[in-house]
């Protein structure tokens, strides 16, 4: 049986200031956050490993078709190539938007930057519902040169995860996809309910995956709430 971890508390009691001139109520608040940061991490970590421990999810029956880059009319099983997992996001740039959602821009950006890296261990696909040339269009006036888009054939995809609403408009879905041979399972899908949202906060997934939240956190006035991100400033 492995060794206890130490209490947080203990770990934090051993914090070194980078700074000196600390007064007695920050170093204290600091080693008390210190403490809640560590645990916060381990959190983290056994939910990671809850998540790769979920038993099989349910076979993918249905023939859902996309069109690639180059045209092909291909289903989902062709978009892992070498890899056994895919990881894909739904985002919200369907024929019926002028300009896609600001925050799926901002979260593809920080995937753009991670895209070679993430296709090192998994598939990664970005799923739309306009012309693969039009989120090409986009992605080359963001500068954005390492994700793979492609177009939902049909909105089969779409309304089976209920990503259309009634007025038209869209929702994201982040979807992760793992392949036995020509088998294709569900593995793991955000499912934060927008009921789940706590008050003044926008549904979101734990742990959040929006670098930009995450980095906004860190500092002293957090995510604000007059503010969100545009396409242009």
């Amino acid at each position: 049986m492995a060794n206890p971890l130490p209490r947080a508390a203990e770990l934090a009691a051993l914090r070194q200031p980078p700074f000196p001139g600390e007064s007695e109520q920050y170093a204290k608040a600091r080693e008390a956050l210190l403490a809640e940061e560590i645990e916060f991490r381990r959190h983290m970590t056994r939910l990671g490993e809850q998540r790769q421990t979920l038993p099989a999810g349910p076979v993918i029956s249905k023939d859902y078709r996309f069109r690639d880059a180059d045209g092909n009319d291909i289903g989902l099983a062709d978009l892992f190539g070498q890899h056994d997992t895919l990881v894909s996001y739904f985002w919200m740039y369907g024929p019926q938007r002028e300009r896609p959602c600001p925050m799926c821009t901002n979260w593809l950006g920080a995937v753009n930057g991670n895209a070679a890296d993430i296709k090192q261990r998994v598939a990664l696909k970005i799923f739309g519902r306009s012309p693969v040339e039009r989120q090409q269009a986009f992605a080359r006036e963001r500068g954005w040169a390492h994700l793979d888009f492609v177009q939902t054939v049909g909105d089969d995809y779409a309304n089976d995860l209920a990503l259309i609403n009634e007025d038209g408009t869209e929702n994201p879905a982040l979807v992760v996809f793992s392949r036995k041979g020509d088998e294709v399972r569900l593995f793991w899908a955000a499912e934060m309910p927008r009921a789940a949202a706590d008050p003044g906060q926008d549904p979101r997934t734990a742990p959040d995956i929006a670098a930009l939240w995450s980095i906004l956190d860190l500092t002293p006035g957090g995510r604000g709430t007059d503010w969100y991100p545009k396409l242009s400033y």
